[in-house]
C-alpha cells in the first residue's frame, strides 16, 4: 500500500473521530443523560453550546474535505501518479486537517482559515503532481 493510500485510511479514521467527538460533545455523552441521548434517536437534542456547534461544523467540514482528498488520492493511485508532489501534498493535507480540528473547536478564527488554506494547497499539490 502506498503512503498516500495509508493517508486516505488515516483521514477516514480522523473524520470518523471528528464526527463521533462532535456528537458526544453535543449531547454531553459523558453524563448519564447524555449517554441516553447518544444511544437514542437524537430527537429533541438540546441547543448546541458554542463549542458543540464549532465541533459539529469542524467535523462536517472535515467530512466535506475528506471526500475531495479521497477522490484525488484514488485517482492519483489509479493513474499510477508517482510524483513526490502527490505524496507531499497528501501529507500536508492530512496534517493540516489534524491541526484544523482543535483550532476550529477552540474558536481561533483566522488561524483556522490559514490552516484550511494550507490543506487546500496540499490538495492542489496532489492535483499538480498528476499533470
Amino acid at each position: 500500500m502506498t503512503p498516500t493510500l495509508m493517508l486516505v485510511i488515516y483521514m477516514a479514521i480522523l473524520t470518523w473521530l471528528a464526527l463521533l467527538v462532535a456528537s458526544l460533545i453535543r449531547v454531553k455523552g459523558w453524563t448519564p443523560s447524555g449517554t441516553l441521548l447518544a444511544l437514542g434517536n437524537r430527537e429533541n437534542l438540546p441547543a448546541a453550546t458554542p463549542i458543540a456547534g464549532r465541533a459539529e461544523r469542524a467535523a462536517r467540514n472535515t467530512l466535506e474535505n475528506f471526500v475531495l482528498f479521497a477522490a484525488i488520492a484514488l485517482v492519483a493511485h489509479a493513474a499510477g501518479a508517482t510524483s513526490p508532489k502527490v505524496a507531499t501534498g497528501a501529507q500536508i493535507f492530512f496534517w493540516a486537517r489534524v491541526l484544523y480540528l482543535p483550532v476550529y473547536c477552540a474558536g481561533i478564527t483566522y488561524l483556522r482559515t490559514a490552516i484550511w488554506v494550507v490543506g487546500v494547497v496540499g490538495l492542489a499539490m496532489m492535483v499538480l503532481g498528476m499533470l
